[in-house]
């Protein structure tokens, strides 16, 4: 009789192996403890759900597999186990070769329970990796794994909590380097349109990471290689067969154009490609006319656009898109991002009118962003539309100079309304851009409590060590207020006032939480002199100390926007 093998003798199988199938044991802090707040970590996951959900409409070919076993990967680390076993199972019958899917499969069978389905999975693994077949199988084997690694790295750059730059750098190397190995374990027998599918992403990942090196000491040697790498990976999708992938291939050689001007020489690989007679332009021109009738490519690129703040250029683009498609129900996209942009164009030229560097913002593009966001609202309400036209009906009731001026209070109801429908949606009570918003319209109608609470939701809703304080400094001046109004009696304002300072060192730190009181100081001195002293007769002299120490700043406050833009990707 056969010792069945010992746990020891599994994990040495393990090391033996060249990969492993299956996105459960990949070094991901999506398979780890949260860092943060487990709330925080059911948001980002939600959010990401929803951002592959999009993109998977614009994915038709077999990388639709990497997206579809990462929102499964997804639904199982948001409990929604039964979501995630339809989702590998529908993978398992359309792509019967598939071995993440099989594997995850496996995994979410064990988390059941169900011991007999789970040894199927695997059973279907051993069959499929040939790991006792002739030379023929494994051939076959061979490129089931390219595959399995190619899904895997496309993972990487989906993780959570990579707010550091080094984090999201890592992952992106490590994407990097499964994409290599994938294309060194199948070889010549990927079929071409595949591996050149595979190249476009490893293009992007390139050009991520030479944004994330350019801001480093000395980074023009590194930066070439990123650079030429992408610039060639490039080139090789331009050969694709696949209209979305030449065109977005043609966008992104123009955006490698573009930074071409900041090396002290020209790239060799602007050379080696064939791009010494090229202009960034001509490269966009050529995109756009090549996706001139697919609407989805259209709005791939339409949102390239607007992320390099090419505003007119985007709108262009979703306008194309509409004329190909504009059935609001199957073409959401265009409208969303045309929005965007207004909003986006409308906040920047408020800033610039604030600072005396330009006239009164045109209020036109909000009515086009509200016409957009109603039509999309009208066959696909979802909490981030709900969201932004919350955002479009605030700026429609504030004065155009200055937001602290309610001229229309019946859009200040209406964003209220917009904010309260978005909270009825999945993870909408944990967005702090929410609550942010939503204080700020009821600090307009004088409800300086509900604002002051709405306040408080978003800053423990910030990731702690953040530096974005734009909670923290409304909550000051709400609870400021309240303290004002308070009379005779401030014990209240008081309280809530030393209690959310202290909650605020510990959310922040301690340089951005003195700079929001410092900046509290000096738009209110006689207010904030009133409760010093206040303070100091109930003898609650801590927070006197920290308000006095604002007064003899060790360095210049870094000026900080009022306004911070709605975004949920």
């Amino acid at each position: 009789m056969e010792e069945s093998p010992t746990e020891e003798d599994i994990e040495a199988l393990i090391d033996d192996m060249e990969y492993i199938p299956g996105h459960f044991h990949l070094e991901l802090n999506l398979n780890c403890e949260p860092s943060g707040p487990r709330e925080l970590r059911r948001r980002d996951m939600h959010l990401k759900q929803e951002s592959l959900r999009a993109e998977l409409e614009a994915e038709t070919g077999s990388l639709q597999y990497a997206v579809r076993n990462l929102m499964g990967l997804l639904a199982c680390h948001l409990d929604r186990l039964e979501e995630a076993e339809e989702a590998f199972q529908r993978i398992c019958k359309e792509d019967p070769g598939n071995l993440n899917a099989w594997a995850n499969l496996g995994y979410v069978y064990d988390r059941l329970k169900r011991e007999l389905d789970s040894t199927e999975c695997v059973e279907k693994l051993s069959q499929l990796m040939a790991l006792e077949a002739g030379e023929a199988a494994q051939a076959e084997a061979r490129l089931l794994a390219a595959r399995c690694l190619a899904e895997q790295a496309y993972a990487h750059p989906y993780d959570v909590e990579l707010g550091r730059e080094e984090d999201l750098r890592e992952r992106l190397s490590a994407a990097l380097t499964l994409y290599n190995r994938a294309l060194d374990y199948g070889g010549q027998l990927i079929p071409i349109e595949e591996k050149r599918t595979w190249c476009f992403k490893m293009a992007t990942i390139y050009i991520r990471l030479d944004e994330i090196v350019k801001t480093d000491e000395d980074s023009e040697y590194s930066r070439l290689s990123h650079y030429n790498k992408g610039l060639k990976l490039l080139t090789e999708t331009l050969k694709s067969e696949k209209t979305q992938y030449r065109a977005m291939a043609w966008c992104f050689v123009g955006i490698m154009l573009e930074r071409k001007e900041e090396f002290s020489t020209v790239p060799m690989s602007i050379h080696d490609c064939g791009y010494s007679n090229s202009d960034p332009l001509s490269c966009y021109g050529t995109a756009i006319k090549q996706a001139s009738d697919d609407a989805f490519t259209l709005n791939q690129m339409a949102t390239v656009f607007y992320h390099l703040g090419k505003h007119e250029m985007a709108t262009g683009t979703c306008n194309m898109a509409l004329n190909v498609l504009p059935d609001a129900e199957l073409n959401w996209q265009a409208y969303c991002t045309r929005a965007k942009i207004c909003v986006t164009g409308y906040v920047r030229d408020l800033e610039r009118a604030k600072q005396g560097h330009g006239g009164i913002p045109d209020r036109q593009n909000l009515t086009k962003a509200k016409t957009d966001l109603e039509k999309v609202l009208s066959v696909r309400p979802c909490l981030r539309t709900h969201l932004e036209l919350g955002q479009v009906y605030y700026y429609m009731g504030v004065d155009a100079l200055q937001e602290r001026l309610l001229v229309d209070e019946g859009s200040i109801n209406c964003a209220l309304v917009s904010l309260s429908q978005a909270l009825q949606c999945d993870m909408g009570d944990s967005l702090p851009d929410l609550h942010l918003l939503r204080g700020r319209c009821l600090l307009l109608k004088a409800e300086e409590q509900n604002a002051a609470d709405c306040f408080k939701r978003a800053l423990e809703l910030e990731r702690p060590g953040s530096r974005d304080t734009t909670a923290l400094h409304f909550l000051l001046e709400a609870l400021l207020a309240l303290f004002t109004q308070s009379g005779s009696d401030p014990a209240v304002a008081i309280s809530q006032l030393e209690v959310w300072v202290r909650r605020a060192e510990e959310r922040y730190p301690q340089d951005a939480v003195q700079a929001e009181l410092r900046s509290l100081y000096r738009a209110h001195t006689d207010d904030v002199a009133d409760l010093s002293r206040a303070l100091i007769r109930k003898g609650r002299l801590d927070l006197v100390k920290k308000l006095l120490d604002t007064v003899q700043p060790k360095q210049p406050a870094k000026k900080r926007p009022l306004v911070r833009a709605v975004s949920l990707m």
